[in-house]
């Protein structure tokens, strides 16, 4: 953890190392495409320590058995999922067991048809521990489980199958908790059996994909399965699991949840909304264990006070900013969380790294010297003004293509190539509101009709207006 967090803020720390020619690949083809690379992220990080710091605070907090909860608030491209990806590192190295999903129209913390639950299986096919980070965890979190539990048989001389159970009793306490135990016992005795089908069978309930109950109860004995309604049961149920399975806590990262505010249904949305009002109610008041959870959005999914968070009155009072914190005082201890632009003089560091991690961690493949860095910034601002160190993404994928055109072209010169980068404020993806499917075809929905009239929906409120 303290490695990490001192080698992303410090430039010298990594100049001193090579870069292995993988690392460096899956870096600059992520950021020239826009996107967050999955590792090696510590390599391109600059600034924001106060933000790293309270995420390593959290994750103490999590692992001495406590609880958190943030919002990580950003423009389009200023570094949110970067940031989510970067507290997933450092949780890792912290024996955190780590699950990422975006929402989507296809997935949601609630719904009727199914959304919630693809949310949930989503998280578990993203689980990832500090040995798996690239995902699929799930499999060796349980089998972890049942070593530690052969160990303290064996040592104590007791039946396998009585400390199992034993183990399982804490799980058994909370809700949805009894099934969860009876699963796991179910994959111990296929594992023991050699059993790959009873195996497979335990992991597809686990991974909420049982969508018939009948079906769940003749493979395993179960009487429920992991449903729209259970989603975040079963996540607290998680938690406590790897707890007893020998890591120090769950963190759970839910990215883009700017799809939530993008939902026409006020009914929908309320219904999203009152689910994060638990889960805050929740790690506020103590009663999630070992449980982490980060939601990354927009300011407008905050603070819009039609459909954003603040619109439900409840996480408006929890979620309002500390008042003190204005004048350029921040107040980072709160829920929300919001990402502070870059400063002239970390953009500078970060094109650094970025020619750095380009060069293979070599000096002397610097394709540019020093003087380029200040060149580029001059130009970035007269094109786009202060945008390019609030939102940086579309300047970091220039300068990585122009370094690329110094690669591949050697005659060319920088000076001549700096003036002709074109660069664009960055701006939100394209895609619109978000219909709900569940409710379309409901009674009184937008868009359904029982006397021959179109009837309007309940959140029927100007949704935009242009000139």
């Amino acid at each position: 953890m303290t490695t990490l967090s001192i080698a992303a803020s410090d430039g010298t720390r990594t100049a001193a190392q090579k870069i292995k020619p993988k690392d460096r690949d899956g870096v600059i083809q992520a950021l020239r495409a826009g996107v967050v690379p999955r590792s090696g992220i510590q390599l391109v990080q600059v600034g924001r320590a106060g933000e790293v710091n309270q995420v390593v605070q959290d994750v103490k907090r999590i692992a001495d058995g406590g609880s958190a909860v943030r919002f990580i608030i950003g423009d389009y491209g200023a570094g949110k999922t970067f940031f989510l990806n970067l507290a997933r590192s450092i949780a890792m190295q912290s024996k955190l067991v780590v699950a990422h999903a975006d929402l989507s129209p296809d997935r949601r913390l609630h719904a009727s048809g199914g959304q919630a639950r693809s949310l949930y299986a989503e998280l578990m096919r993203n689980m990832a521990t500090r040995t798996k980070q690239d995902g699929g965890a799930l499999a060796s979190v349980v089998e972890r489980f049942i070593m530690e539990a052969q160990a303290s048989a064996k040592a104590s001389g007791r039946k396998i199958g009585d400390v199992i159970q034993e183990r399982l009793l804490p799980i058994q306490e909370l809700v949805s908790g009894y099934d969860f135990a009876t699963v796991i016992e179910c994959y111990w005795r296929a594992f023991e059996e050699g059993s790959e089908s009873g195996k497979a069978a335990a992991l597809r309930w686990l991974r909420a994909e049982y969508t018939l109950k009948t079906e769940a109860r003749e493979a395993l004995g179960v009487r429920s399965i992991i449903d729209d309604a259970s989603v975040y049961d079963y996540l607290k149920v998680m938690s406590r699991f790897v707890t007893l399975a020998g890591y120090s806590g769950f963190l759970v990262m839910l990215d883009e949840c700017v799809n939530l505010f993008k939902l026409v249904s006020a009914q929908s949305r309320n219904a999203n909304y009152e689910q994060i009002l638990r889960i805050v109610n929740d790690v506020l008041q103590g009663s999630a264990e070992s449980l982490g959870v980060y939601f990354g959005g927009t300011p407008e999914f905050l603070m819009d006070s039609r459909r954003g968070l603040y619109s439900y009155e409840a996480l408006r009072s929890r979620l309002a900013e500390n008042s003190f914190a204005r004048n350029g005082l921040v107040d980072l201890s709160g829920p929300v969380i919001r990402l502070q632009s870059l400063t002239p003089e970390d953009l500078y560091i970060l094109l650094g790294k970025l020619r750095h991690v380009f060069a293979y961690g070599d000096q002397d493949r610097y394709l540019v010297p020093d003087e380029v860095f200040k060149a580029f910034m001059t130009h970035c601002n007269q094109k786009i003004g202060e945008s390019y160190f609030r939102t940086p993404r579309n300047t970091i994928k220039a300068f990585l293509d122009l370094l690329a055109i110094l690669e591949q072209n050697p005659q060319a010169q920088w000076q001549g190539l700096v003036n002709q980068a074109e660069i664009a404020p960055d701006a939100p993806s394209a895609g619109g509101d978000i219909i709900d499917d569940d409710k379309k075809d409901a009674p009184g929905a937008a868009g359904s009709s029982t006397t021959g009239s179109t009837q309007t929906s309940p959140d029927d409120d100007l949704a935009d207006f242009r000139l």
